[in-house]
């Protein structure tokens, strides 16, 4: 009796571990679960029939509408779009009674004096920099220096020399938080009108 109660349990027992271990494994046993996958789908949309002859048509119609573009571009390909900055250049520049004086180079001493100029005005910029920088460098060491000193001197003079000052920096803002309402004013509802202009060839 002991030795079928002992096999029971023994059975008990590697199917309890079997059920554990190998969920995803079918079997015969009927002890046994069986769990699958869990599967993110849906049964795929029926596609809606078309006439074939609409479809033709709206192919068709696609196809004039791009070859109407076409010859519209080609009739107006010499045209090029308008700059509002420089409108009228071209009336200018066909004006021959007007003087342009890039066209008329320097002369050569004229060049050369000028690039000299340059490199003496360089040259002074340098120098200038220079000067400032250590300056600022002379200035820096003095303070470094001093603060050692005076904190070999005392502690608490050292720490009120090093500690921010508010008092140098005042800032004093008087008003209303909030900007004050406009008397009888009627809040805009989102229209606009349309000022872009529009050239011939432009594709929209």
């Amino acid at each position: 009796m002991m030795s079928v109660l002992n096999m029971t349990n023994a059975v008990l027992r590697s199917s309890l571990y079997s059920v554990n271990t190998v969920r995803s494994i079918s079997t015969c046993n009927p002890l046994y679960f069986r769990a699958t996958e869990i599967l993110m789908g849906e049964p795929l949309k029926k596609k809606k029939k078309m006439d074939p002859a609409v479809i033709r048509a709206r192919e068709e119609r696609k196809k004039r509408k791009m070859e109407k573009r076409i010859r519209y571009l080609e009739k107006r390909s010499h045209y090029m779009k308008p700059i509002d900055e420089i409108d009228g250049l071209f009336d200018r520049l066909k004006d021959e009674t007007r003087s342009n004086h890039l066209t008329s180079a320097l002369p050569f001493e004229e060049i050369e004096r000028r690039r000299r100029l340059h490199l003496e005005w360089t040259r002074y910029k340098q120098v200038e920099w220079m000067k400032d920088i250590q300056a600022i460098k002379s200035v820096m060491m003095s303070q470094e220096t001093a603060l050692r000193e005076l904190k070999a001197a005392s502690i608490e003079l050292y720490k009120k020399a090093v500690e921010i000052d508010d008092s140098y920096l005042p800032y004093n803002a008087t008003g209303p938080v909030d900007t004050p309402p406009i008397k009888d004013y009627e809040s805009p509802d989102g229209e606009y009108i349309e000022t872009t202009v529009k050239y011939p060839g432009e594709i929209e």
